[in-house]
């Protein structure tokens, strides 16, 4: 089965069979939140863009009616810059147990290089877009299905495509005081340059009920990929700060 035959398919199996929806409030709110992070290992689900030390993310959330902007900034603990996203989502459906959302994301990455012996930074520009499934089966259970298309912009930047599923649990009671989130993914990277591979990536997270800190540790496994040499296990550990 080729390439365009998996993402046919994968579109397919996103629209349910209805497409009655809920309307929405005019007089909605705007959402606002943000997460910072203090992170051991700076991992990427491209092995290409990992920075693999450690690294500082901050992500903020905006959300209004069926629209979203959700920027998110990554440096290393010397404040030079990793990436900068910008995700714009817009909810095609938006019923209470399934979301489908179509988005685009205009990100910059940016890769050490040496002129004359100095180091700089180079950016290399990317433009992806998206379309996301999200299965809500209670409010702290979800089952995710995305797909997005990502394309660099400078000459010598790579091209692929990149097919997500993952399980989430965000509501796990340990005891009267603590809450466990726990989230399995599974992805597949098809890149230019020998960049192909699946992946399992699992994370886990405890917090203290009505703390907005938590500790989390993730991790990436490769199951079988064409990348030389063989990707390796990947692990990373941090502090993240939930402002609602």
């Amino acid at each position: 089965m080729n390439l365009r035959c998996l993402q046919i398919l994968f579109l397919v199996f996103l629209i349910p069979v209805s497409h009655a929806q809920a309307p929405d409030s005019t007089k909605q709110k705007l959402k606002a939140s943000a997460n910072f992070s203090l992170n051991s290992n700076g991992i990427a689900s491209i092995p290409a863009f990992s920075l693999d030390k450690p690294a500082l993310i901050a992500s903020v959330s905006l959300v209004k009616n069926r629209f979203s902007y959700e920027p998110v900034l990554g440096y290393s603990l010397e404040m030079k810059p990793w990436f900068i996203d910008n995700w714009l989502n817009y909810k095609l459906i938006n019923r209470p147990g399934f979301e489908l959302r179509a988005g685009l994301n205009f990100s910059t990455f940016f890769t050490p290089v040496k002129i004359s012996d100095t180091a700089i930074l180079k950016a290399e520009r990317y433009f992806a877009y998206t379309i996301t499934g999200v299965y809500k089966i209670t409010p702290g259970t979800l089952l995710t299905l995305a797909y997005w298309s990502d394309n660099g912009q400078e000459p010598g930047t790579i091209k692929g495509h990149f097919f997500n599923f993952m399980g989430e649990k965000n509501d796990i009671d340990v005891g009267q005081h603590f809450i466990l989130a726990v989230t399995l993914q599974f992805f597949y990277i098809n890149y230019d340059g020998n960049n192909d591979g699946l992946f399992f990536s699992p994370r886990i997270a405890g917090s203290v009920r009505n703390i907005p800190f938590s500790i989390f540790f993730q991790s990436t496994q490769p199951l079988s990929s064409n990348i030389k040499p063989f990707p390796e296990f990947k692990w990373n550990a941090g502090l993240a700060y939930i402002l609602k």
